[in-house]
């Protein structure tokens, strides 16, 4: 029967294939891990339940009324009051380097306003860079300002002597800081110079080598008077500038057509890009001494870019991930160039403001590029 003869036909290459599965188990196994990783990094990091914000308090009445204020805020769930400020700079400092998300400032003679049953304002500053968590503390702020206002009210009510009309109130006073429309495209432009950096400079140049070690021109290539360094370079630089390329297109189209304003230094971002450069190159060479196939390498690039997107702050505020998801994030190196591109992008910092975050991305350039060129030169030998 032709069908039993085309039904032998495709089982035979149905086991053929299995045949090259069972021999390639590291396919196998990153197909069968990627799914439940995919899982936990979606389950956990993908969220938009912005709580645990980190405020700073700058409290220039120091009164029991002040601190009932501050520790309203405390009591809710979205505002950690993780810094108490003596000045206006030092408030300004810790939201210019992201280290608060909110700054709270009341003033002198908050008290005796409320004692006078007249209303007493404060201030409220929300770093505006993200819109979403900026969105989230504006709604937030407001909402238990006024829950802590109509709190004093009762309690005068039951102790009498007050009339509804001359009930005193906490206005909040909110203003955002850095992205005052709260526009989505400010603060997500930026951020894809670093996934693009990252993703291209990893993937193409670990897909490179692996063709060519593939392909078997890379053992033709060892054997020439070309030394491993020289072959090393000659690989990933072309790389490096598709690389940069690509990030003076974003850079001049998110400018030119979503209108996203640059108010710091494009030379410092150029020079902060080429050393978180180190870390992706890294990456790609490491990728390029573990895999076999082209199609392996992809894979493993693919697990790389994965926690990069998710566990990066790239597209859900870090502060709502669980205490592990925060901890596992200190390890991404596109973690910190994310603080650095939308710092001088969207804030204008200077080097003295992102100097942590270019700290932190040196050693992981330093680590992962010298551990991958190690690696690299070990297979060429």
């Amino acid at each position: 029967m032709p069908a039993l003869g085309a039904l032998s036909r495709i089982l035979a290459i149905m086991r053929k294939e299995f045949i090259h599965i069972r021999r390639d188990p590291r396919t196998l196994a990153i197909v069968l891990v990627l799914p439940i990783f995919q899982l936990v990094v979606f389950g956990y990091a993908v969220t938009s339940d912005i709580k645990h914000l980190p405020m700073a308090v700058f409290d220039q009445d120091r009164s029991a009324a002040s601190r009932a204020l501050a520790d309203a805020y405390r009591a809710s769930a979205y505002f950690d009051l993780d810094f108490y400020v003596q000045t206006d700079q030092a408030l300004a400092y810790l939201i210019d380097s992201g280290q608060a998300r909110v700054g709270l400032t009341i003033p002198p003679g908050y008290a005796d306003r409320l004692a006078r049953r007249a209303r007493a304002e404060v201030s409220m500053v929300i770093d505006g860079s993200d819109p979403t968590v900026a969105n989230t503390a504006l709604t937030s702020a407001a909402a238990i300002g006024q829950a802590h206002g109509a709190t004093i009210a009762e309690s005068l009510l039951r102790r009498g002597g007050v009339t509804l009309s001359a009930l005193p109130g906490v206005d909040v006073q909110t203003r955002v800081w850095y992205n005052p429309n709260m526009i989505s495209a400010n603060y997500m432009v930026p951020a894809l110079i670093g996934l693009i950096l990252q993703t291209l400079t990893a993937l193409l140049t670990a897909v490179a080598i692996v063709r060519e070690r593939e392909q078997g021109t890379l053992e033709g290539l060892i054997v020439t008077p070309i030394r491993a360094p020289e072959l090393m370079l000659g690989k990933i630089a072309p790389y490096v500038l598709v690389a940069f390329m690509a990030m003076l297109e974003i850079l001049v189209v998110g400018t030119l057509w979503f209108k996203v304003p640059i108010n710091g230094s494009v030379i410092l971002l150029v020079a902060l890009a080429a050393l978180f450069l180190l870390s992706a190159l890294g990456i790609g060479l490491l990728i390029s001494t573990a895999a076999h196939t082209q199609q392996e390498a992809m894979m493993l690039a693919f697990f790389t870019i994965l926690p990069s997107v998710f566990l990066s702050g790239f597209m859900f505020p870090i502060s709502a991930m669980p205490k592990i998801l925060q901890w596992l994030s200190k390890v991404v190196p596109l973690t910190y160039f994310l603080v650095i591109d939308r710092g001088i992008v969207l804030k204008g910092n200077g080097m003295e403001i992102l100097l942590p975050q270019v700290a932190a991305l040196a050693v992981f350039g330093v680590a992962i590029l010298t551990l991958a060129v190690v690696r690299f030169r070990k297979r060429l030998e």
